[in-house]
């Protein structure tokens, strides 16, 4: 069957459709995205303005058609850290599903962290033994670990890249002080975590989703995405630490001109390289592989694994 995922973030608001049925992998047919950047549409008390909630409804009538024209029998809708957070995030959904009939849940961050687990360990597979799976969105850090499908422990922390670029930087490219004291920040965050993580044991396998990720791979020599999904991607945590300090000393522009970097994004790479190297860091990674499946997938493999069989 046809099925379309709405994902509802912090930065980009995505319709994922993919033909997809039991027992076989989902194959993407049609992707439609918008930078939305709801986090930036916050005002005074974490309320979502009615500017962003009018600007979420328009994307989310506009999906609906797109959906319908593509054939979508099946249409799953979700939001993340910025909804979640928004003191008014329920009552804006609610006026979105009494208008439109669509039902977007809003996903905990231990929710994120495990639907994401899901669908690297379905692109990896049981060879890859224990996993350790790192996503960095626009405004959380989740972290997963575990044997089987569902990991161990998940665990959600508010280090996105998005979200501390707006709340710890005055001024692009950052001032070294505010650089060095994001970096103590993350690190002190990041810490709390790893004894939680590593009493399941070290991870055999450790991959990083998530656009931050994928670009600051491709900055440091991974294959463009043009070559495929099927190209083997890697970081180096080696080669991460003389980017994350290169990045912070760049401008915007510089980092947009940058292999694999979208003008969107650029601006909050800093940050996300400073939480990328910590994590490794942390964690004692030298290298994580980057898997093209993240959230999206594992919202669709979920759904098609609670589908009665035929």
């Amino acid at each position: 069957m046809r099925l379309g995922v709405l994902d509802i973030g912090s930065n980009t608001v995505h319709l994922l459709v993919m033909d997809a049925h039991r027992g076989a992998r989902p194959l993407p047919a049609y992707s439609h995205k918008v930078d939305l950047r709801l986090a930036e549409h916050m005002e005074e008390g974490n309320r979502l303005s009615e500017r962003g909630a009018a600007r979420l409804r328009e994307f989310v009538e506009e999906a609906l058609r797109l959906a319908e024209d593509k054939g979508v029998e099946d249409l799953m809708a979700f939001a993340t850290s910025a909804v979640r957070e928004a003191v008014n995030g329920e009552e804006v959904l609610a006026r979105i599903r009494a208008d439109t009939q669509v039902d977007i849940q809003v996903l905990s961050g231990q929710d994120e962290a495990r639907l994401t687990f899901l669908a690297v360990r379905r692109w990896f597979g049981w060879s890859s033994g224990r996993l350790l799976v790192l996503d960095i969105g626009g405004g959380s850090l989740e972290i997963a670990s575990g044997m089987d499908e569902q990991p161990d422990v998940a665990v959600s922390l508010p280090l996105g890249a998005g979200r501390l670029t707006r709340d710890c930087f005055s001024a692009d490219p950052p001032p070294a002080d505010e650089a060095r004291a994001l970096r103590r920040h993350v690190r002190a965050e990041i810490a709390r975590s790893v004894g939680n993580v590593a009493r399941y044991g070290q991870a055999d396998h450790a991959v990083a989703t998530s656009k931050t990720f994928r670009q600051l791979a491709r900055i440091a020599g991974a294959a463009p995405s043009h070559e495929g999904p099927y190209v083997r991607r890697v970081l180096r945590h080696a080669d991460l630490v003389g980017w994350t300090d290169r990045l912070a000393k760049m401008g915007v522009r510089e980092r947009a001109a940058l292999p694999g970097v979208s003008e969107g994004r650029a601006p909050q790479l800093p940050a996300g390289a400073i939480v990328a190297d910590a994590t490794m860091d942390l964690f004692g990674v030298t290298q994580l592989e980057v898997c093209p499946w993240a959230l999206r997938e594992g919202v669709i493999l979920r759904r098609l694994d609670a589908m009665p069989e035929n």
